[in-house]
């Protein structure tokens, strides 16, 4: 363990255990109404990627009718969640005439039906998280200095659902660089949770969270090098899949690094409101070889998949972290119930050898020096970069910088090694390679581990900083590469979304996506921020 570091943990869970009680007690008061945003009055809205393409194979829906639909809800919500930065509604409705026109042409039924397998999301509508990539559409990730970039091409993972036949409508909001758990930025504002206009949507995919935690995106791609997809999920009780690593390209996302092996930390995935969905969107986004590779396509048979949980980091680790919340580690409590009932093999674990869990997690990212940074453009000769981005955050803190005070303090981390010297970093990252195959061995390939995404649910705006000093709770399993899905259990008593990880080995995505799929079987999966009002 590195002692400055850990002082830094226990700091901040000092502080923590200070200020939460008295920011609850005394500076936010009970509101009546937490979000603003409008029930959902259409059924089409409600329903998963498997039933809307059913129908629209079937003639019962039409591309352009789904497509309206869903921009009328995005407007309707957008006001009270910032989490669109650019649309393109006009486009997408052109696009899904010309799909409404190719399907008509199909003479016979089985016309249609070769047309949706050579197209699986044909007609269906999509959204896009900035940094993915959209031809066209805005690239500036969240920063002042990247204002006028739009991007020349699409991103690979987004280029596969749009020859799929889906729908872009819009890319939604990031924090700089992407580089903070909280969606606020000074180019272009603060985004907020769909379930608490007062807390966080996350990052770095709080857009695409925030719009699918209020119905108003049927599926969107988001990207994860540390949490970026699972933490939005929690926080907007949402499923989000991080994939194993390497078997989605990130070719074309911002920030990108010129490290061979960024892909075994970076990946994108998919993120719906959906269980049934997760896995074939996964399919497209990594292709046909790499969904081979996954066997995603081959039946997963409940019963034989070995169940195994931790509700939390272990001995001095474990005391060092801020505690999970009691809903959290209730939540998971409640999933190994209903599984064991189901005859499945369920059993409390002591998970390996990750006593140094903060320091193997932040020497991953402390050794992607070859990934974009924030301050390079400006100073490209990169001498005295830490004092340099030490004084960017005194300005950023006082309010003059144009940068935010996140995305340096993680620029820092990354500019100081996190603290560690370079034989440190070297050290832990030797331990993680070693723990890769520990991790294999205690799943094998018919086995999960059930976990805490994080440790708490969203924060208030601005104290997301408690929490990101627990990030390795998300950031261990980029580092290890290892396929994780956030799965929602349902609303806690102030009415914010709960959930858990299901993580398999490397590859083995395909057993976290079936047990997500029966947990929402069981459990419900998303719930609305505020009931329906069904107009049929």
């Amino acid at each position: 363990m590195e002692i400055f570091l850990r002082l830094i943990v226990i700091l901040v869970k000092v502080i923590a255990l200070i200020v939460s009680p008295l920011l609850e007690a005394f500076v936010y008061r009970p509101k009546s109404k937490r979000t603003l945003i409008p029930p959902i009055r259409s059924r089409l809205l409600t329903l998963s990627v498997q039933e809307l393409r059913r129908r629209l194979q079937s003639r019962q829906l039409t591309s352009v009718e789904l497509v309206r639909t869903y921009i009328e809800r995005i407007e309707a919500v957008n006001k009270h969640l910032n989490a669109l930065i650019e649309s393109r509604f006009t486009a997408a409705l052109e696009e899904a005439t010309e799909t409404d026109d190719l399907i008509a042409s199909c003479q016979t039924a089985a016309e249609v039906e070769k047309l949706f397998e050579e197209r699986p999301l044909l007609g269906l509508p999509v959204t896009i998280k900035e940094s993915c990539a959209l031809e066209g559409m805005t690239f500036a990730v969240g920063s002042l200095s990247r204002k006028n970039i739009k991007a020349e091409a699409d991103g690979e993972a987004v280029k596969r659902l749009k020859l799929a036949g889906a729908i872009p409508l819009l890319v939604s909001a990031t924090p700089e660089y992407c580089f903070s758990i909280e969606t606020d930025t000074l180019l272009n504002g603060r985004c907020l949770n769909p379930y608490d206009s007062e807390r966080t949507s996350g990052g770095s995919s709080g857009g695409e969270g925030s719009l699918n935690g209020a119905g108003a995106s049927l599926f969107g791609i988001g990207s994860d090098i540390g949490g970026s997809i699972r933490i939005p999920s929690l926080y907007c009780g949402i499923f989000g899949h991080k994939p194993s690593g390497g078997v989605v390209s990130v070719k074309g996302h911002f920030p990108n690094s010129l490290d061979p092996n960024i892909g075994h930390y970076l990946v994108e995935g998919p993120i719906t409101r959906f269980a049934e969905d997760l896995s074939e969107l996964l399919q497209v986004m990594a292709g046909k070889e790499n969904s081979s590779k996954l066997r995603l396509n081959e039946p997963v048979q409940l019963n034989q998949i070995k169940v195994q949980y931790a509700l939390a980091f272990e001995g001095i680790n474990g005391w060092m972290h801020m505690a999970v919340d009691k809903d959290i580690t209730g939540a998971i409590c409640k999933a190994t119930t209903h599984l064991k009932t189901l005859g499945l093999n369920v059993k409390k674990v002591k998970l390996p050898n990750l006593e140094n869990s903060v320091e193997m997690a932040l020497s991953g990212i402390a050794g992607q020096d070859l990934m974009d940074y924030l301050l390079t453009d400006e100073n490209p000769e990169g001498s005295g970069k830490v004092r340099e981005t030490v004084w960017e955050i005194v300005k950023s803190v006082r309010g003059h910088s144009k940068y935010t005070t996140n995305a340096l303090i993680f620029e820092l981390m990354r500019r100081t090694g996190a603290f560690m010297s370079q034989s440190k970093i070297n050290q832990y990252m030797k331990e993680t390679r070693e723990l890769i195959g520990e991790f294999e061995n205690l799943l094998g390939d018919n086995g999960v581990l059930l976990f805490p995404t994080l440790n708490l649910p969203a924060p208030r705006h601005k104290w997301s900083i408690l929490s990101l000093w627990g990030v390795d709770y998300t950031l261990m399993f980029n580092v290890l590469g290892l396929p994780v899905t956030h799965v929602p259990m349902g609303l806690n008593e102030r009415g914010l979304p709960i959930g858990l990880s299901v993580i398999g080995a490397p590859n083995q995505d395909r057993l976290c996506l079936r047990v997500a799929v029966e947990l929402e079987r069981a459990f419900g999966g998303w719930k609305p921020p505020v009931p329906h009002d069904l107009d049929d």
